[in-house]
């Protein structure tokens, strides 16, 4: 048993398990249309997606038939957001990927250094403004004029908007490595970085031409002057102090871990601006979107005296929790993690980077431009 399970390929074997779960999964729709496709994948999938991109409290799957403006009652129901069942799914999803990506890097023969990890940064900052995209293209469907339609619009809701912002990812990765066996750069890095500025810069760009064309998108630019400031204070505090007194927390991840807690300083200070003082900027109000957040301001609401809460807010105490977590977590990467996995750690180090930097970018974009 051990003999066979050396002689077999991991990646063949990774190939052949999600080429296995597509034919099964299609085989079931083809079978059992209704109870495959319209009660699991519709319901769970693809049906609060209709239902988010139509703006809709609910889509309605009857007689095989896709119904809007419903009574969301009769049928099968789907309601934008995550369940259990589909969440627990792109848990599954997001596990087959990730060991698909290590393999990928390993074929590639890049991964293992840290240059990776700054490359991608401008991508988590994408990922953030192509969701205020779709923030910004649900107002003007509110308006009753949206920018984007449907099924494009499709695109920009959570999660295939996770999907096109990885698929274009890689797409960069591979170009950039290419473009590198090629003699046409030094480094790969180089056009993998230049690639997710360059878009990045387009997607600011839109949403800037939205705000000069359409009444119902704002621009306030000290959102981000202050919440990219404020943050950079943060971090640059937050590593001096280590520095001194606990050096220990930065020697594994170096200047990653001082990214990483500027990233999520950032989106710590975009929650309190956000939160607590949008009146100060003639922004809307906005609700907390994390569980966490909205637990910590719902505490300090209660522990701290009303005079308090009216000077400076219920929110704040999300900034230290943001910083101090971070903080934690760079602790954690070690030496050892780097030289026993350093393609595995470093897949890490991006993606705790990305769910505090690219959620950040997206709550201080939305406050930039008032959406």
């Amino acid at each position: 048993m051990n003999e066979a399970l050396d002689r077999t390929d991991p990646v063949r074997a990774w190939i052949a398990s999600v080429v296995g779960l597509a034919l099964a999964l299609a085989g079931g729709v083809a079978l059992f249309p209704q109870q495959v496709y319209d009660g699991f994948i519709w319901k769970y999938f693809w049906g609060p997606v209709v239902a988010d991109a139509h703006g809709q409290a609910c889509a309605q799957r009857i007689g095989g038939e896709t119904v809007l403006d419903g009574d969301c009652t009769t049928g099968i129901v789907a309601e934008p957001g995550y369940t259990t069942i589909s969440t627990a799914s792109y848990a599954v999803i997001l596990l087959i990927a990730l060991v698909g990506v290590i393999f990928l890097l390993r074929r590639l023969d890049v991964g293992d250094d840290r240059g990776l990890f700054f490359a991608v940064i401008p991508f988590v900052f994408f990922g953030g403004a192509l969701r205020t995209v779709e923030d910004a293209n649900i107002v003007l469907l509110n308006a009753g004029d949206p920018a984007i339609g449907f099924p494009a619009s499709a695109l920009l809701i959570s999660p295939l908007i996770y999907v096109v912002v990885f698929a274009v990812t890689l797409a960069a990765l591979v170009g950039s490595v290419a473009a590198t066996d090629r003699g046409l750069v030094e480094r790969y890095e180089y056009p993998l970085f230049a690639t997710g500025a360059i878009l990045l810069s387009i997607t600011i760009a839109y949403l800037a031409g939205l705000a000069l064309t359409m009444e119902e998108i704002g621009f306030e630019p000290m959102v981000p002057i202050i919440t990219l400031v404020g943050a950079t204070v943060l971090a640059a505090l937050a590593w001096v102090l280590t520095e001194r007194y606990a050096p220990e927390v930065n020697r594994g991840t170096g200047y990653m871990g001082l990214v990483i807690v500027w990233g999520h300083a950032v989106d710590g200070v975009a929650n309190v601006l956000s939160l607590d003082w949008p009146h100060a900027f003639g922004l809307p109000q906005y609700e907390p979107k994390h569980v966490v957040n909205a637990a910590i301001q719902d505490v300090t609401e209660v522990i701290q005296p009303a005079w308090l809460t009216d000077l400076i807010g219920h929110t704040w105490p999300f900034i230290p929790v943001k910083v101090g977590a971070a903080l934690f977590v760079v602790w954690l990467f070690n030496d050892e993690m780097f030289d026993e996995s350093p393609t595995y750690t470093l897949l890490l180090l991006i993606a705790v980077l990305a769910v505090g930097l690219g959620p950040g970018t997206r709550d201080f974009l939305r406050a930039t431009f008032g959406i």
